[in-house]
């Protein structure tokens, strides 16, 4: 046997694995809505691609009372119009469970910033992929500063709903 430590930081045989800072222990669509209230009409009066505005909102909860686990939920919801008429509506909440082995400090960032970042790529493919589905053009969010979310709803007076930690 060696005394040397195993190549590229690896725990060597009958080590235990060692756990990061962040871990992603799963994750899921916890709710998913695409509505065409205009169906067929809306189809054949289109003339235009409609407007779509988004909403977008980032919450954390503990799942268990002084632990170091986390559901953090993305949420977006888009409203397509072209004019008055009411295109498609489509929702979406889509969650990660994370473990956060992080000083108390900077574990609010860490639960509104880096998770929503890393869950944010599978929440754009499902909305462009339902809105593509439901006969439209694929709606392609743009990348969303996390930071500056974070930041701005640090600025909401105490008890705001969006982007709060939930204790």
């Amino acid at each position: 046997m060696s005394d040397f430590p195993p190549p590229n930081g690896q725990p060597g045989p009958g080590a235990a694995p060692q756990q990061g800072p962040l871990v992603v222990n799963a994750q899921y669509v916890k709710d998913l809505s695409f509505e065409v209230p205009g169906a067929p009409e809306v189809f054949t009066q289109l003339r235009e691609q409609p407007r779509v505005d988004i909403a977008l909102d980032v919450q954390a909860r503990p799942l268990q009372d002084g632990g170091n686990t986390f559901e953090v939920a993305l949420q977006i919801r888009c409203d397509a119009k072209s004019g008055e008429t009411t295109a498609f509506i489509a929702e979406l909440v889509y969650c990660g469970i994370f473990t956060v082995n992080v000083a108390q400090d900077v574990l609010e960032p860490v639960l509104l910033v880096e998770c929503p970042r890393l869950l944010f790529p599978f929440a754009r493919n499902i909305l462009a992929d339902v809105t593509r589905d439901g006969g439209f053009m694929p709606v392609l969010l743009t990348p969303i500063d996390f930071v500056a979310l974070w930041q701005a709803r640090r600025g909401q007076p105490s008890g705001a709903p969006s982007g709060t930690l939930l204790a």
